[in-house]
């Protein structure tokens, strides 16, 4: 796609969404309000939106290298505090997605530069559930797993957030795991129980 096509390409869409609403991007420009805030993949094959059929307005979307947050990354962050204390957010996502190249680029053996601190953390999730991959025999059955249980420990990196904590207490606020069968274009609901990993966490990390 060359960048002459990328404007023709947004001069159709205006007219496409304009002919549909002739007020589209009046309201749009009037503020947002979403209820979800989406944290996943910068894999380009993995967009929020398409993959959930939402519309501008709807999502409130960070991305990075397999779907990370990491404690000392403001970036990450500064997303949550915003969603949740200014969106007020509803509903929080970590969504991960199989063949992943960050997850899969974590169980190499290889010098990868500014990479090797950030794939760090997803090698931290192998150790803590090591027994349970090394006993998968099935190098991609293995991966699938790691994917899974990434997002699952991002769902833990996320409640462990004071604002998260105080936004569960005061409206119950819900934060959820998926992952994107790549190979199927399906969401897999992981069905976080938020109510008992809170509950657990919080006799460590209660933060008041």
């Amino acid at each position: 796609m060359n960048f002459e096509q990328i404007f023709k390409n947004n001069e159709a869409w205006i007219a496409e969404k304009t002919a549909q609403n002739p007020t589209y991007f009046d309201e749009l420009s009037k503020g947002q309000s979403p209820e979800i805030l989406y944290i996943g993949c910068a894999d380009s094959r993995v967009t929020a939106e398409d993959l959930m059929g939402a519309q501008p307005g709807e999502l409130f979307v960070h991305r990075n290298v397999a779907n990370m947050v990491v404690s000392i990354d403001l970036n990450v962050m500064s997303v949550i505090n915003y969603a949740v204390d200014h969106l007020k957010v509803k509903h929080i996502v970590i969504c991960g997605h199989y063949e992943c190249g960050g997850v899969k680029a974590s169980l190499q053996s290889a010098d990868l530069g500014i990479l090797n601190p950030w794939l760090r953390n997803i090698r931290d999730v192998y150790r803590t559930h090591q027994d349970e991959l090394d006993a998968i025999a099935n190098t991609h059955k293995r991966f699938d797993r790691l994917v899974e249980l990434n997002v699952e420990e991002q769902c833990i990196n996320v409640i462990k957030t004071a604002a998260v904590q105080r936004a569960y207490k005061e409206r119950g606020i819900s934060v959820q795991g998926w992952v994107f069968d790549i190979r199927t274009g399906k969401l897999i609901d992981l069905k976080i129980d938020f109510p008992k990993i809170l509950n657990k966490i919080m006799e460590i990390y209660k933060l008041e």
